[in-house]
């Protein structure tokens, strides 16, 4: 099980400010866009507040499996992809894309 590191917990903090410091999770998005984030445009919002490091941090999470945007809704994750590739327009972010379609079989 994945436990959460400082930058992890960095990260959480800026998305979730009301939320103690939580040992237990696993990832940052699911808890985010679940239980902290009263709705959609809720969660545009706490993602808007990531940096670009922040931001590419999350990605290689992703890609390496420790983050899982697989556990947020369709609706969440397109939020997260659209951002991740309007602010860092690369590589990266069409990996994440093309990760997340593949393993879900969605074209978001």
């Amino acid at each position: 099980m994945r436990k959460l590191n400082d930058k992890d917990n960095e990260i959480l903090q800026k998305l979730a400010p009301e939320a103690s410091i939580p040992t237990h999770y696993r990832s940052i998005l699911p808890p985010v866009s679940m239980h902290f984030a009263a709705d959609d445009e809720d969660l545009q919002d706490r993602l808007k507040r990531l940096s670009k490091e922040d931001l590419k941090y999350l990605a290689e999470r992703i890609l390496d499996g420790s983050e899982c945007l697989l556990c947020i809704s369709p609706e969440a994750a397109e939020m997260f992809l659209d951002l991740l590739e309007e602010r860092m327009p690369g590589d990266t972010a069409k990996s994440v894309r093309e990760q997340y379609n593949s393993a879900t079989g969605y074209n978001i």
